[in-house]
């Protein structure tokens, strides 16, 4: 193996190569340049797996004066007789609106650096407009577009103070300044940044450490082709390595090239070649971290941008489908459509994100430490778990609406095996995590995260394994139970962001009159229940202020009395301990004497994330996970089963996912020899529309479609050999949305409910009921056979 070979294969498993070991790759890769793409490829397809993202951007040109005058610029120019120096700020919302309309997320705004410096039109037009500087008309400008439109402005105004970039940092949720090179020969006479004093290396690099200290998210890169050399820009990208790691800010690098423009000092200047290009965008992918993006401005190179697929690129930052780019005029942006069908045909998905990067905003813990407070809630509402750009459905969980078509097509790509397509990229982790998965081995936690990661073929084969897991477990049947749900009461002390349920001093009082059922209407309504059918009733409740535990053994009885033979499903862990607390007795002597009242069964609600770093947030004064576990321990121990659930789609992404089946797989063994453990996993789409954390801009709008498949899916892969039945939730999908979850892993459509308050509460269209006509022929729509349940799956007699 050559020293070449050895130091691209350490780079292609994503291996930090030092500085002295990075020039000696860069200067055999220019002989040979192959082991270099085809290492920054590998390192890109194990990385981000099938996504090529872009930013659906509107261009702002706030100001085209400048103080600078590099030798390539359209862009800037001097005062001009009977123009305005910067836009007006009613001109920056024509734009923007524009661009809003037109489904643009970002706001892009591009101006000329520090013009007053050297412009007295500048300083005179910022007096009349009540600003001392350009930095700080760009903050009331951003500020007007975040006041009039759902944009978030990524700002471009070239070199900033520690201090521009805090000040800038409330009104954006990124920022960018272009390194382009650290060669102080092109501040020379006849140079390409002869007459730029911002274009010094030096500023460039102590706004590069700014925004680092200021912890914005930020996009640098470099210009190639205007006069450096090639061990130069291998230079400025170790620099660029160098103050991510200190700070770990820089969210995405641009290698863009030198396009020559008439009327410029460089008209005439050599363009850089497309394999000049390929070998640069390849060794920012094995220079910096995994996860700092690599983009190509793919109206740079048209015709050939897709070539760049090919040496590890992973974005082809902001495209704008209503505004030109300004900085380079003649060169249009590529159609969207195109676009897709360049990336598609090279194997890849074309995936929209905001202007800050996925792992700036991708769960609470990066926006608190990346985002301004004032900017969360204009992020959750357009981001997906992942930290990516929501897709434009109309699909939300409990709302009367048709899954998105893509969902369909995944289903149906799933079926055919269109995953096997040769050229499509596939993660060699996903690939291997699934087959683990498919030869019936148990998934670590960290495969369970990487499996919601999946996307496109990726995607296609997770359904797959677990619709056949599905089937080889429980078979063809769909089974479902004719129930009622009673939520005896609305009124409830804890303060539960999701819900919109609970009425008290604590809520919002969103929807209804707070109210409390009567041992005899409850009984009145399970009476109803068994005479339509009905086999089990579900009870659930608020937390009431002047329960005791002899208001759950109440409800109990009188249920028992009236209809002996009802299996009673109720009572969930936190009514359990706080009945127990409430009453002054153990939670295992409470469960105990529930039981002897005629509890069958508990739910596994109120479980949420049984991750305590998310429970913190969403409901910081309820039980956490050892407690919620425990009470299932003790109900398991003395011959009670339970079922366990998962709220998600609030403000929790993948990982915590994992970490909550890991939870319950766990749980479920521990319990097992008990009475045979957990007997059915549901997930439940968290319902946004009326949720207070979510009107107060606390939380996402719920899962996506895909997210809310792929829950279902990975539930049925990381729980198998454990717990055969997974659940969806007819209420939270639609029938629709749940036919398709039926077909990636789960098999159960829960109950026929009767009544169901909690999601309609926050919103949800469906709930009241679906007869156990409906379910059959639901069922048997998608060819699978139906079946009446019990509580427990067995035959109802």
């Amino acid at each position: 193996m050559t020293r070449l070979e050895a130091l691209a294969g350490r780079a292609s498993r994503d291996e930090r190569l030092s500085d002295d070991e990075v020039r000696e790759l860069a200067a055999a890769a220019r002989r040979d340049p192959g082991p270099v793409l085809a290492a920054a490829a590998r390192v890109r397809d194990e990385t981000c797996g099938p996504r090529i993202t872009f930013s659906k951007k509107v261009f702002i040109p706030l100001t085209k004066l400048c103080r600078d005058a590099c030798g390539y610029c359209t862009f800037a120019h001097p005062p001009r007789p009977g123009e305005r120096a910067y836009l007006t700020l009613d001109e920056v919302l024509e734009i923007a609106t524009a661009g809003e309309a037109a489904g643009c997320r970002e706001a892009l705004f591009t101006l000329g650096d520090k013009p007053e410096r050297k412009w007295a039109a500048a300083r005179q037009e910022l007096d009349a407009l009540g600003c001392g500087t350009t930095i700080e008309y760009l903050v009331a400008a951003c500020r007007a577009v975040l006041d009039h439109t759902t944009l978030l402005p990524h700002v471009n105004p070239g070199s900033l103070t520690f201090e521009e970039s805090v000040a800038l940092r409330p009104v954006s949720v990124s920022q960018g300044t272009m390194l382009e090179t650290l060669s102080e020969r092109l501040l020379k006479r006849g140079m390409a940044h002869f007459g730029a004093p911002d274009k010094k290396p030096g500023v460039r690099l102590a706004t590069l450490e700014a925004a680092g200290r200021a912890r914005v998210p930020f996009t640098t890169g470099i210009l190639i082709g205007i006069g450096e050399t090639f061990d130069e820009r291998i230079d400025a990208l170790l620099a660029i390595r160098a103050s991510h790691e200190r700070h770990g800010h820089v969210q995405e690098v641009i290698v863009q090239n030198f396009r020559a423009k008439a009327d410029t000092n460089m008209a005439l200047h050599p363009e850089p070649s497309v394999d000049e290009m390929a070998l640069q965008i390849a060794f920012a992918r094995l220079i910096m971290a995994s996860g700092v993006g690599i983009q190509a401005p793919p109206n740079l190179s048209p015709g050939e941008y897709g070539r760049y697929l090919s040496a590890g690129l992973s974005d082809w930052g902001g495209v704008s489908p209503v505004t030109p780019d300004h900085v380079n005029p003649e060169r249009p942006w590529p159609k969207l459509d195109e676009l897709q069908e360049v990336t598609e045909g090279h194997g890849f998905l074309l995936l929209q994100r905001l202007a800050a990067y996925p792992g700036y905003v991708g769960g609470p813990a990066a926006l608190e430490q990346w985002v301004d407070g004032d900017l969360h809630a204009r992020v959750l509402d357009q981001v997906d778990a992942e930290g990516l750009a929501r897709p434009d459905e109309e699909w939300h969980s409990g709302v009367d609406v048709d899954p998105p078509a893509a969902g369909f097509r995944a289903i149906e790509a799933a079926t055919e095996g269109a995953w096997r397509v040769p050229g499509r990229v596939v993660r060699s982790s996903i690939t291997t995590t699934l087959d683990r998965a498919a030869d019936g081995e148990e998934l670590t936690e960290p495969e369970v995260a990487l499996l919601f990661s999946a996307r496109g073929a990726e995607a296609e084969r997770l359904y797959a394994v677990a619709d056949e897991l599905r089937r080889a477990t429980v078979g063809d049947e769909v089974t479902y139970v004719v129930n009622r749900n009673i939520n005896y009461t609305n009124m409830c002390y804890f303060r539960c962001g999701f819900c919109a349920f609970s009425k008290g001093p604590k809520s919002l009082n969103l929807r209804g009159e707070p109210y409390l059922l009567t041992p005899e209407e409850v009984a009145r309504r399970a009476q109803e229940a068994w005479d339509g059918g009905a086999t089990e009733v579900c009870m659930q409740g608020g937390i009431h202020h002047s329960f005791t535990g002899d208001n759950y053994r109440e409800y109990l009885l009188a249920v028992k009395r009236q209809v002996p033979e009802m299996h009673v499903h109720a009572f969930t862990a936190l009514e359990v301990m706080q009945g127990a607390a409430a009453s002054g007795v153990s939670v295992r002597d409470f469960l105990a004497e529930l039981q002897e009242a005629g509890l069958a069964t508990l739910p596994g609600t109120a479980a949420e994330i049984l991750d305590d770093e998310i429970r913190a947030i969403i409901c910081p004064d309820k039980i956490n996970t050892d407690e919620w576990c425990d009470v299932h321990r003790v109900a398991h121990s003395l011959g009670l089963r339970s079922n366990a659930t998962m709220m998600f789609g609030t403000v929790e992404g993948p990982r915590n996912w994992a970490r909550h089946l890991t939870v319950v797989k766990e749980l479920h063994k521990e319990i097992a020899d008990h009475n045979g453990g957990l007997f059915e996993f549901v997930p439940l789409p968290f319902v946004h529309m009326a949720a207070p954390i979510y009107l107060k801009g606390k939380a996402r709008r719920g899962p996506t479609f895909e997210e809310a498949l792929k829950v279902h899916a990975v539930a049925r892969v990381a729980l198998h050999g454990n717990i055969d039945n997974i659940q969806v939730s007819w209420v939270k999908m639609g029938e629709e949305g749940a036919k398709l979850a039926l077909q990636v892993g789960a098999n159960d459509l829960g109950g026929t409910l009767m009544n169901e308050n909690i999601s309609r509460a926050a919103g949800a269209d469906h709930g009241q009921e679906l007869t156990a006509d409906r379910m059959d022929a639901l069922i048997r729509s998608i060819g699978r056979v139906p079946r009446r349940r019990t509580t427990l799956y067995g035959v109802p007699a």
